[in-house]
């Protein structure tokens, strides 16, 4: 394959699978960018073959190294601009340091605003993400935010294995998720219930809704320490739940979050493939649905200047539009 004219695709090797699934499903390569790291930590980064003129569209989740990983992404961005790119786009699958985006406390800084106001600064042309902690985040931004979700990808899933009907019932984590669940229990025709928990609590979670007997499916946006959606299965367990499955877009697994899922009460945890997940924190109950379909239709639409409200809705609602 040779580059397309119009735009170059780049990669920076934080989750380059994902990366060469979306530059395989545009038909296009990952442009090289020559990365080193020295001794003392310091990152080095040139962009191989020239891009004066040209759309310059980067794969950048900040993930774990998150700060190493945004620092990689801020340098390319700097060579981009350097070398006279006719723009810069910047697709973050996974945008860390979103969870704060508002004080809770005084003398708190909103760390999400900082990024957003950091890669402007910049001269970016606009950002593509997914499935921020709030959507909100969106408005720390003053340049387009092409705000995707997994949902598409989900239902497409669930429906392959049948999870659908009144057997389901989609569970939200807490307030924070119902209206997602309440999405996706639509679009698979199933029940949706509550959890009502404090995470910072050792008091254990209640189950509002019928899940005796069906197979619950626990919604969340992330997965980090893996304590709230625990805490969750633990209490769908008690109320006679058949099966219980945790279904979330970004998989972070802190310290021994892994270990800790694997002997859980879930059967399984389906997450996206949004953040790469290194070998010693796979196990057996994870399962990965792919997103990188999403990534490169929305990315064709946005080249084509095209609308991207397909690109939000599962495939069979896509055939009724």
């Amino acid at each position: 394959m040779t580059a397309n004219p119009k735009f170059r695709l780049f990669d920076l090797g934080i989750n380059k699978a994902f990366s060469e699934k979306v530059a395989e499903k545009l038909g296009v390569p990952l442009s090289p960018v020559d990365i080193r790291t020295f001794a003392d930590r310091e990152i080095y980064e040139r962009i191989v073959e020239s891009v004066r003129g040209i759309d310059v569209y980067v794969i950048a989740p900040i993930a774990d190294p998150v700060n190493e990983n945004f620092m990689k992404l801020m340098i390319f961005i700097d060579a981009a601009k350097r070398t006279s790119a006719k723009s810069i786009n910047v697709i973050i699958p996974y945008m860390g340091y979103a969870r704060s985006d508002r004080k809770t406390r005084s003398r708190e800084p909103i760390v999400a605003r900082l990024i957003a106001d950091m890669l402007q600064e910049q001269g970016i042309k606009r950002v593509m993400t997914m499935d921020l902690h709030t959507a909100q985040v969106q408005g720390f931004f003053d340049i387009p935010v092409d705000h995707l979700i997994a949902l598409p990808a989900q239902v497409d899933y669930l429906e392959k294995q049948g999870l659908v009907g009144q057997e389901v019932v989609c569970v939200a984590s807490g307030p924070s998720t119902l209206k997602l669940v309440q999405r996706l229990a639509s679009a698979i025709n199933s029940q949706w219930a509550i959890i009502d928990q404090d995470r910072y609590s050792n008091q254990p979670a209640r189950v509002t809704g019928d899940v005796a007997g069906k197979h619950a499916i626990i919604v969340a946006d992330m997965v980090d320490t893996g304590l709230t959606m625990m805490k969750a299965a633990s209490a769908l367990k008690k109320a006679g739940a058949a099966k219980i499955d945790g279904l979330a877009t970004h998989g972070v697994f802190s310290d021994q979050a892994s270990e800790a899922l694997q002997a859980s009460d879930l059967d399984r945890l389906l997450i996206s493939d949004t953040v790469a997940i290194p070998e010693e924190k796979q196990f057996d109950k994870l399962e990965v649905i792919s997103v990188a379909h999403l990534f490169a239709e929305a990315l064709q639409q946005v080249i084509e200047q095209k609308s991207l409200a397909q690109v939000l809705l599962p495939n069979d609602e896509r055939e009724d539009q």
